[in-house]
């Protein structure tokens, strides 16, 4: 992923991609920017992994501590698996949301984006919408997955005329299929845990990939096998070529940062956690557009939607991986910590997603990124 996205940074340096020019004399605004974010949010620097836990506690509600209540009487190594059920299917529903659309908790606040989606999410594990068994509600299997209906899901959401939810149809399939790949989501902690203590994230990330491959609609297949979040560029290769194809993995990643917590609980500590990339998502690549970083060469791009496969989109993305890289190294420089101070994980919490909804609030109504996608529910 990572050799892929900065061949491309590389041609963009040498102002030779077709989509976007590459403004480095930029850079170090972003970096600036981005600290100044950081800095306000986390005045001690003592940054959380980015990761989907901490969108569960939105609007000051304890709700992990909610979950941690229901969950204290089961044995530990349980409890990592009820929380990577909820962590799993809640990430996978986690695509973007559209402008549009609201979720009101009962009894709390209202909630949008992927805010909303978590704590929708998170309300509808906790109803057991997940579970085929009324008396282990905590909990998803393959046969709650899969017996999931749109309407179940579309109410858990709060769907209607007047509250439309993008991809709906898109993150339904997505979890039908991951019930059809694992028996619970939660067994990815059995599949871990005999490596011992200690597991890189590349390995974790290897797992999501090869045990969730299967459920990614309509995507490139390479010698049979599904490739996911992966897609083809025109100045690396060939359309039909290997080598014209770029990596993201964006939910599989963001899925294995969001793993850290409960296989810490179960008792695995994830090391390595730099082998994973930057998220290409509208948040991250928005930032770099709306701070002059990446200027689109057809002012088009901002103008109208795009497919996640159109190849503007995928070099934007491409660009936006590369790009974290440099941003985190320039965050790094300026507070004087390495790598393991300070894993790229964590400049994306402190950090570019937060600093890149704030500029988009800042330049837009509605806080909308400057390029917009047509969603089907399974990329972003």
């Amino acid at each position: 992923m990572r050799e892929r996205c900065h061949r491309l940074l590389e041609l963009g340096r040498a102002d030779r991609l077709p989509h976007f020019r590459v403004r480095m004399e930029q850079l170090p605004a972003v970096a600036g920017y981005v600290l100044k974010v950081t800095r306000e949010a986390y005045p001690t620097l003592d940054i959380p992994v980015h990761s989907r836990w901490g969108h569960f506690d939105v609007g000051g509600v304890a709700r992990n501590a909610e979950l941690d209540a229901r969950l204290a009487s089961l044995p530990r190594e349980e409890r990592a698996r009820a929380k990577l059920d909820l962590v799993i299917t809640s990430v996978l529903l986690d695509a973007g949301s559209g402008p549009r659309w609201k979720y009101h908790e009962a009894g709390g606040g209202l909630y949008a984006r992927s805010e909303g989606l978590a704590v929708a999410s998170f309300r509808m594990f906790l109803a057991g919408a997940f579970s085929s068994d009324p008396h282990q509600p905590l909990r998803a299997d393959a046969a709650g997955l899969t017996g999931l209906t749109r309407e179940a899901l579309a109410r858990g959401f709060q769907v209607t005329e007047a509250n439309p939810l993008e991809g709906l149809d898109g993150r339904l399939s997505l979890l039908h299929g991951l019930g059809r790949v694992l028996p619970r989501p939660g067994a990815l902690y059995d599949a871990l845990a005999p490596r011992g203590g200690t597991v890189r994230a590349s390995e974790v990330l290897g797992l999501v990939l090869d045990r969730l491959g299967p459920i990614w609609p309509g995507r490139i297949t390479l010698d049979g096998v599904n490739l996911g979040d992966v897609w083809p560029h025109s100045s690396l290769g060939p359309p039909e070529s290997a080598d014209g194809l770029v990596p993201f993995h964006k939910l599989s990643q963001w899925l294995t940062y969001s793993l850290l917590e409960p296989l810490a609980e179960g008792g695995l500590e994830v090391t390595h956690l730099d082998e994973l990339t930057g998220l290409p998502e509208y948040r991250n690549g928005g930032l770099l557009v709306d701070l002059g970083l990446l200027v689109p060469r057809d002012g088009r791009l901002l103008e109208e939607a795009f497919l996640p496969g159109s190849e503007p989109i995928v070099e934007w993305r491409a660009l936006t991986v590369a790009l974290l890289d440099e941003v985190g190294n320039r965050v790094r420089e300026t507070l004087g910590r390495t790598p393991a101070q300070l894993p790229l994980a964590k400049v994306l919490q402190g950090g570019t997603w937060s600093a890149g909804r704030r500029i988009a609030a800042e330049k837009r109504a509605g806080g909308t990124p400057p390029i917009r996608i047509e969603s089907d529910g399974t990329v972003f």
